[in-house]
This record gives C-alpha cells, sequence and structure tokens, in this order.
C-alpha cells in the first residue's frame, strides 16, 4: 500500500466492441501527471471533453457503471477501471471515440495486458490512502456494503443467484498486491439469456454476446469454452468492485463486507464514507517508508480463498 504514485511509461491502443452500441470502439490509454488520476477524454467530440473517475460523477448504474459532466457521458468504465486499479496505476489519461469503453472480452484481462506491454514508472511521490475510523453501511431490499476499520484493504464478497451453477459463492481476500492478474482479471461478466433475448429486442447491449460474457439458460452455460472458474461468477462481482472502489481515488484501508452488492449501492456506500469526515483519515506515507520501485509490478492480492 506504501508505494510511489505510477502511471504508464508510454501510450497505448486498442480496438473493441462497444456492449451498448454494437459499434467499433477505440481506446488510447495515456501516461498522466501525479495528483491527475484516472481521467476520461471523449475524442469523438468537439473540444474532446473530460471526465474525472470520480465517485460523484457517477451518472448511472443501469447494466454498468457510467460517468458523466456537462451532459457527456462514457459507460461501462469499470473493468477498466479494475484494471487500472489492480495494477497499480494511479494517473492515465484514457482517451475513446465513443460514449463507452470497449467491452473486449467482458473481464480485465485484456486491458492488464495491454498495460503490462506498456509497462510502468514510478512517479516519485507518494501515493495517499484513506483510513476507516468507524463502520459506515449502506442496505436495500436484502442488499447490504459496509466498510469497517481494519489494518488491511480486507473485502468479503457474498452473492446469491437462483441458478444450479450459482446459488451461493463467496469471496475474501486482503489487498497486498499479489494476485489480481491470475485470480480476479479473467473473470468475465455473466448474465441469463432470457435477460440477454429482452435486452436485444428492446435495443439495448447490442454488442453483447458469447464472446464478451458467460451467458446461462437455465440449466447451463452456452459458452463452448466453458467457465474459466467455477465460482467465475462471484470474481467478476469483486472484479466490478474494484473498479468501482477506485473512483474513490485513493485506496481504502479497511474491511469491506458485501451482500448481494451491486454498482448502485456500491457507489452509494463510497459517498457516502467521503462525506462523513469522522469515518476516515487521510494518510499520506513518508517517503522513507516507500520500497523501491519495481519496474514490474506485484499483483493485488495477498491471499484469496473462494468458497462457493
Amino acid at each position: 500500500m506504501n508505494q510511489h504514485q505510477r502511471t504508464l511509461m508510454r501510450p497505448v491502443s486498442c480496438t473493441g466492441i462497444g456492449l451498448h452500441s454494437g459499434r467499433t470502439v477505440n481506446l488510447s490509454l495515456r501516461p498522466a501527471e501525479t495528483d491527475t488520476g484516472v481521467m476520461f477524454k471523449r475524442s469523438d467530440l468537439p473540444a474532446s471533453p473530460l471526465i474525472p473517475a470520480d465517485v460523484n460523477h457517477v451518472v448511472s448504474t443501469d447494466l454498468s457503471t457510467t460517468v458523466g459532466m456537462d451532459g457527456v457521458t462514457i459507460s461501462t468504465v469499470e473493468h477498466l477501471l479494475s484494471a487500472l486499479s489492480g495494477l497499480g496505476v494511479d494517473n492515465v489519461l484514457v482517451e475513446v471515440d465513443a460514449p463507452e469503453i470497449p467491452i473486449m472480452d467482458g473481464s480485465a484481462a485484456p486491458f492488464v495486458f495491454l498495460m503490462r506491454g506498456a509497462g510502468f514508472t514510478s512517479q516519485g511521490k507518494p501515493r495517499q490512502y484513506y483510513r476507516v475510523k468507524r463502520e459506515v453501511e449502506v442496505s436495500e431490499n436484502g442488499k447490504s456494503i459496509k466498510v469497517s476499520p481494519n489494518k488491511k484493504l480486507k473485502v468479503d464478497f457474498t452473492i446469491e443467484f437462483e441458478h444450479p451453477l450459482i446459488h451461493r459463492q463467496k469471496m475474501g481476500f486482503v489487498l497486498d498486491e499479489r494476485g489480481y492478474d491470475k485470480e480476479i482479471s479473467r473473470a468475465r461478466t455473466f448474465g441469463f439469456l432470457r435477460d440477454m433475448r429482452y435486452l436485444h429486442e428492446n435495443g439495448l447491449a447490442l454488442g453483447g454476446s458469447l464472446d464478451n460474457a458467460v451467458v446461462l439458460d437455465n440449466y447451463q452455460v452456452l459458452n463452448e469454452d466453458g467457465l474459466r472458474f467455477p465460482d467465475e461468477f462471484v470474481r467478476h462481482k469483486v472484479l466490478d468492485f474494484i473498479g468501482d472502489l477506485a473512483m474513490v481515488g485513493r485506496p481504502i484501508v479497511g474491511a469491506f463486507t458485501a451482500h448481494k452488492s451491486g454498482h448502485a449501492l456500491n457507489n452509494r456506500l463510497f459517498r457516502k464514507f467521503l462525506a462523513d469526515p469522522t469515518a476516515w483519515e487521510l494518510v499520506t506515507p513518508s517517503l522513507k517508508d516507500i520500497p523501491e520501485f519495481a519496474e514490474e509490478p506485484l499483483p493485488l492480492f495477498d491471499r484469496v480463498a473462494a468458497t462457493a
């Protein structure tokens, strides 16, 4: 946790399909200065407006997380933000020529691969973090998420679906820069065939397919290659959570407990937490406490335990 801010060593680009529009989307990631954070740039619009990746700029959580400002929006930002956070990239400019980030294969792995190709560089300035001082919780309709004081960033996430391949799945881990790309980044988004048919018939999720999502009928997975993990479903929810958490702007050192939470509830918790200055303190590590930067960053998770 105590380390320098970092960014990419060089710009990188990729092309993919937009989940909502089904159209080709071009994406570029560029190095940015310290304390810039993640900034989104709509290169297809006049003046190329900028939108910060910030919890207060989340304007929609329907189907995905959408950020916006002054009427300009970019959707499906969570997988890219998850990859940035998982690889410890603090500052980057994200340029996109559409109102959405490309869905790629439905996971964060393509973005991890893209950024590892670019490389990373230390920026010589400490990364600040929030230390949780007291518990904050939000809940709604049987769903809940809370954060409590803890010495490390710990997460326990539980999902429940009435499907024979899911039922109840739980994953717990401690964030300590080991294992993100191996254990989390490859987990794909998932959906049910009945829902995909409804969305397509109503002009929604036009880019959604077996190429970028795990699709289930009432009994089985329809993808020919099956699942990447037996508990890929909860792993993807953890991936989404990391992406939503990245929009806080700084790591939160505390214990998160989530039950059936999603983008909307995650965002509500982060807003409530930041709005209460009695719930946290901002910590700036001393430079002498920061280890020497390695060009190839360690993965994110110290320990991952999963049960179905």
